[in-house]
C-alpha cells in the first residue's frame, strides 16, 4: 500500500507485484492562507485523512496479503511537534510558502549561500524547510526553549505520519526528505552542524535518516486490522523517478502536479549545476547513494485551480482540454504563474504572476491555453538548463494527473524538441514509493525487476515547425523577462 501525501489531496493506493492499481481512495486537502505569500496545511487534517484512505483501501482487500506500506509525501513542507502528546504546536508550513523570503536574502546578504549549496545542494530561497522550522521556533511561545531541551520533534511529513504509524516509537525519515530541508550533507550523508547553527535549528528536533528503501517501523496496534510495515520512504519526486524507473544516468522524468519537478539521473556523481539547478539524492539503497539535478517550477496544476478557484473561468480542470484545443492558438497570451515567486532556473522569490498579451477579444479558452502552454516553457528552461550542465537528454519521462491531456503532451514534446514519454499508470509516485516498500519486504528482489513491470509508454514525437516554435519561445522569454524583479 502506498501513502501518496501530497500538497492538495491524501491518496492511498494498493499494487499487486505487476505494479498494477488495484485499489485507491483520496480526500482533498483544505489550504489555509494566513497571509500574502503565507501557506499552511493542519497536520490534524493530514493524519486523519491518511487514517481514512489507508483504511479505506485495506478495506477492499484482504489486509493480511498486504506486504508493507510505502509513504511518499510534498517535500519541504514541514511541521513541528510535541515528542509527549504527538500534538503539533504550529499549522505545517507549506514548501510554497514564501514567509522568511527576507530571513533567506539576509542569510544570502551575508555570504552564506555557498555553504548551503556546498553541503546541500540547495539554494538559500524559503522553498526549502530550514528557515520555516526557525520560524516556528520564533513565533510560537516557548518553542525554541522547549527545542532545546529536547522536547519537541520536527519533520517533512513522512517523518510525521511515520511517528503517529508507529504511536509515537519512530522518529525518522528517509535520505531523500532530509536532503530537502537544508540541513542535510548530502555528500556525508547526515545533519549538519554549521547547517544546523546557521538557521539556528537544534539538532534534538532531527529525526534519523535512512535509506529509501528500509522497515522504519511497525505500525501500531489497532490501528488496522493488521500491523503492517512502513518499510519504504521517499519524497515526491524522488518517488516519482523511481516509479518511472529511471535508474540510468541521464534518464529525466519530470511530473506535473500541483507545481512541475524535473530531476534527471546523475548516477553516483553530485553534479554540481552552473545554471541554478539542484543537487539531490534521487534514491538510497544498500547505503549508496544516487543523485539527480532537479528543476523545480512552483506552479503548474496550480494556475488551473487559480483560473476555477479565484476567477472562476472554468468550473473543471478538466475542462482545460477542449478549451486549448478549441482555439488555434493562445491569441499571443501568455501567463507566468510566478503566484509564489519564480523556481529554477531563475529562483526569484518576489516575482509575482502576470499575464501579458490580453486583448478584447482575448477569452477565457485562451487564458487556459496560455496556463497550459506554460507549463511546457517552463519545462523548457529546466531541460535547456540541464543541457547546458552536461546532461544529454533524449526524451523525458512525464507523469502526473496533468499529463492525462494528450493535447499538453504533444504541446510539451513541440516545444522541448524531444520525444515525450507518458507511462500507462499515471501514479508513478504512489508507484516509486510501493516500489521501495516491495524492495525492502522482498515482494521485488532488484531493480532490473522493477524496470521489466514498467509497462511501455505512449510516445509523442516533436511536429512543429522551427519558426513557429522559435517565435512562440520567444514571446515566453521576452514575458519572463518582464515578471523577473531582478537581472
Amino acid at each position: 500500500m502506498a501513502i501518496d501525501q501530497g500538497t492538495t489531496s491524501t491518496r492511498a493506493i494498493l499494487f499487486n507485484s505487476d505494479g498494477r492499481a488495484v485499489a485507491l481512495a483520496q480526500r482533498e486537502l483544505t489550504q489555509h492562507y494566513p497571509a500574502l505569500g503565507w501557506v499552511e496545511h493542519d497536520p490534524e487534517q493530514i493524519w486523519q485523512d491518511t487514517l481514512s484512505v489507508a483504511r479505506q483501501v485495506l478495506g477492499s482487500a484482504d489486509p493480511t496479503r498486504v506486504a508493507a506500506i510505502g509513504i511518499t509525501n510534498q517535500r519541504e513542507t514541514i511541521v513541528v511537534w510535541d515528542r509527549a502528546s504527538g500534538q503539533p504546536i504550529h499549522r505545517a508550513i507549506v514548501w510554497q510558502d514564501r514567509r522568511t523570503a527576507d530571513e533567506c536574502a539576509r542569510l544570502k546578504a551575508d555570504g552564506n549561500e555557498h555553504l548551503v549549496r556546498e553541503r546541500s545542494g540547495l539554494l538559500l530561497d524559503p522553498y526549502f524547510s530550514a528557515s520555516k522550522i526557525s520560524w516556528i521556533l520564533d513565533k510560537v511561545p516557548g518553542a525554541r526553549a522547549r527545542a532545546e531541551r529536547g522536547e519537541l520533534a520536527c519533520g517533512t511529513i513522512d517523518c510525521f505520519l511515520l511517528w503517529r504509524l508507529t504511536g509515537g516509537s519512530v522518529h525518522a525519515t528517509d535520505a531523500t526528505n532530509a536532503a530537502r530541508t537544508a540541513l542535510f550533507d548530502i555528500h556525508r550523508q547526515r545533519w549538519d552542524d554549521e547547517l544546523c547553527s546557521l538557521f539556528r535549528v537544534p539538532k534534538t528536533l532531527l529525526p534519523h535518516v535512512h535509506d529509501n528503501a528500509h522497515v522504519f517501523g511497525t505500525t501500531t496496534q489497532g490501528l488496522f486490522d493488521v500491523q503492517l510495515s512502513v518499510a519504504g520512504m521517499a519524497g515526491d519526486q524522488q518517488a516519482a523517478l523511481f516509479g518511472q524507473a529511471c535508474f540510468a544516468p541521464g534518464m529525466v522524468k519530470s511530473t506535473y502536479g500541483t507545481g512541475c519537478f524535473m530531476l534527471v539521473n546523475t548516477g553516483e556523481e553530485a553534479v554540481v549545476s552552473r545554471h541554478r539547478l539542484l543537487t539531490t539524492p534521487a534514491y538510497r539503497l544498500d547505503g549508496r547513494t544516487t543523485y539527480a539535478l532537479e528543476g523545480s517550477i512552483f506552479i503548474a496544476g496550480a494556475a488551473v485551480k487559480w483560473l476555477r478557484d479565484g476567477l472562476g473561468v472554468i468550473a473543471d480542470a478538466a475542462e482545460t482540454d477542449s478549451m486549448a484545443t478549441g482555439v488555434p492558438d493562445s491569441h499571443g497570451v501568455y501567463m507566468v504563474p510566478a503566484f509564489v515567486g519564480l523556481g529554477a532556473p531563475h529562483w526569484d522569490p518576489e516575482a509575482r504572476g502576470a499575464i501579458f498579451g490580453l486583448t478584447l477579444d482575448a477569452t477565457g479558452a485562451h487564458l487556459a491555453r496560455a496556463a497550459l502552454e506554460a507549463v511546457a516553457y517552463q519545462t523548457l528552461d529546466l531541460v535547456e538548463a540541464m543541457a547546458a550542465d552536461g546532461a544529454n537528454i533524449e526524451a523525458v519521462r512525464v507523469d502526473g494527473g496533468m499529463t492525462a491531456n494528450a493535447w499538453l503532451c504533444q504541446f510539451l514534446a513541440d516545444i522541448l524538441g524531444i520525444p515525450v514519454e507518458r507511462p500507462q499508470n499515471l501514479e508513478t509516485t504512489a508507484l516509486g514509493a510501493a516500489f521501495l516498500a516491495g524492495l525492502a519486504s522482498g515482494v521485488w528482489p532488484d531493480l532490473d525487476t522493477l524496470s521489466a513491470i514498467a509497462q511501455q509508454p505512449d510516445r509523442f514525437e516533436p511536429t512543429m515547425p522551427r519558426q513557429p516554435r522559435e517565435a512562440l519561445i520567444r514571446g515566453w522569454r521576452d514575458a519572463v523577462a518582464k515578471t523577473l524583479t531582478k537581472g
